[in-house]
């Protein structure tokens, strides 16, 4: 029984872990909520911590917390937002829709916390340390400050940093022709700068889109209390504390325009998921570009050679497979599946309140942080170290028929097409066959069928028809 204390809530008495800094109402959640195991993440609690924290400076700056009280609660807050209690968090992800659970958890904690500081301050965890506060407002905003820090501290740096990455390395190979590739069939030629210049400004697009979709996942909802009129809390507040946190976490927040629509929608939540499975395409398709262009060796494309990172098989020796790559393509998905959660989470706001607000916390935090750490592991385990075999390249390049489009405004479409099948069906490089077909000089055909020129586009035809 040692193991153990007393404690009450509103409903009653309640056994508690006696060294637990949490209360009666965490204990029943707990007790109420053995679902998953999943807990809410770290960058959650943070801006849980962070939240307490400055509404604890606005209630004394306004003259409704005494400063003794409200110092103790914020040096409690700020130790909860810094990570020292993660482990007196324990309530399940799947719990009563509008996360009051783990708000009054925190609310627990911190009290507790400030209680053991020292004097008779007597804080409790409603009338002090949740003071013009709702977990109807409280979590809402803790979306929107987790997911604005997680996206601005994690992932955009982890994209720069992929995108510097690929244009590095695209630099060093401006002048190293391919095969193109429509369809997984062979296209006209490019460099590879060219195709990992595409890669590059895919994510600088998914970067203007994440830092577009943040903007409105600033506005909190701080202030609103339990359905938006702001009930119990002084009408200043709102603002005070948007620029409280501002100062404490070193991005910009703001007081959201509409209370009503920061606590009864998730919209920007659900938008910033939507960046997040945009980019996820993205990454997906580079991770499958590389796996396709890493194939064989010797009985796939074989481009490139990703780095060899570790065994590839259990019974076939030698074999190396692009496990980097391959880890993207499972993140990917992931957060495509995330996506699909939030979606659905993000419409269930009946009338004044989402009800389904811990499920889209723990999706975004979880897509932003897998998307950061895949981000720099795909540049620096994969793409820094990856080798272009050259002579694959150029042997693939000789004998691609489909440059015989560069013959097009000379001969004509049909005639062009005639030497490709000749060519495709005698294996011969196309250079050979249209030497024999085209009337063209070996001088000209050099100029026109050259697969730099032809990377640079235009027309590089003398005249004749113009094909179809």
């Amino acid at each position: 029984m040692s193991d153990y204390r007393t404690e009450h809530d509103s409903m009653g008495e309640l056994r508690v872990p006696a060294a637990a800094l949490y209360g009666a109402q965490t204990q029943r959640a707990v007790q109420n909520f053995p679902i998953s195991g999943l807990r809410m993440p770290r960058g959650f609690i943070r801006a849980l911590g962070l939240i307490k924290a400055a509404m604890a400076q606005v209630n004394a700056d306004l003259g409704h917390l005494k400063p003794g009280v409200a110092k103790a609660i914020r040096k409690a807050a700020e130790r909860v937002a810094a990570g020292e209690f993660d482990a007196e968090f324990p309530i399940d992800v799947f719990q009563t829709g509008s996360g009051t659970s783990t708000n009054m958890n925190a609310n627990e904690v911190i009290a507790t916390l400030a209680n053991r500081a020292g004097g008779k301050l007597a804080v409790h965890p409603n009338d002090h340390v949740n003071m013009g506060q709702s977990s109807n407002d409280a979590i809402p905003t803790a979306i929107g400050v987790s997911g604005v820090l997680a996206v601005h501290e994690q992932l955009l740096p982890a994209l720069k940093h992929l995108r510097a990455t690929i244009e590095k390395r695209a630099k060093s190979l401006t002048k190293v022709v391919k095969t193109g590739r429509t369809h997984l069939m062979d296209a006209m030629p490019l460099t590879f700068a060219q195709e990992f210049g595409a890669w590059a400004a895919q994510l600088s697009s998914g970067i203007e889109r994440l830092e577009d979709s943040t903007r409105r996942l600033r506005r909190l909802p701080l202030g609103g209390t339990a359905i938006g009129t702001g009930i119990n809390a002084d009408p200043r507040q709102g603002k005070l504390a948007a620029k409280a946190l501002t100062a404490l976490a070193g991005v910009k927040f703001e007081s959201a325009p509409n209370l009503f629509e920061g606590i009864a929608s998730q919209d920007a939540a659900v938008e910033l998921s939507g960046q997040l499975n945009a980019l996820a395409c993205t990454l997906m398709k580079i991770a499958n570009d590389l796996r396709w262009m890493n194939s064989g060796p010797l009985a796939g494309l074989g481009e490139i050679e990703l780095p060899a990172l570790q065994p590839g098989s259990s019974i076939m020796p030698g074999k190396v497979n692009p496990v980097i790559p391959e880890a993207v393509a499972m993140v990917c998905a992931q957060i495509i599946g995330n996506h699909a959660t939030i979606t659905i989470a993000g419409q269930s706001g009946n009338f004044q309140l989402n009800v389904m607000l811990p499920v889209i916390a723990y999706n975004l935090l979880q897509s932003i942080e897998l998307a950061a750490n895949v981000s720099r592991q795909l540049a620096d385990a994969a793409i820094a170290g990856l080798a272009v075999r050259e002579d694959r390249v150029r042997e693939a390049l000789a004998r691609n028929p489909i440059l015989v489009t560069a013959l097009n405004p000379v001969v004509g479409y049909e005639k062009a097409a005639a030497m490709a099948k000749k060519a495709y069906r005698e294996r011969r490089p196309i250079l050979d066959v249209a030497r024999e077909e085209s009337g063209l000089s070996d001088a000209e055909l050099a100029r026109l069928l050259d697969p730099a020129a032809l990377t640079r586009g235009g027309i590089h035809g003398g005249g004749g028809s113009a094909g179809g």
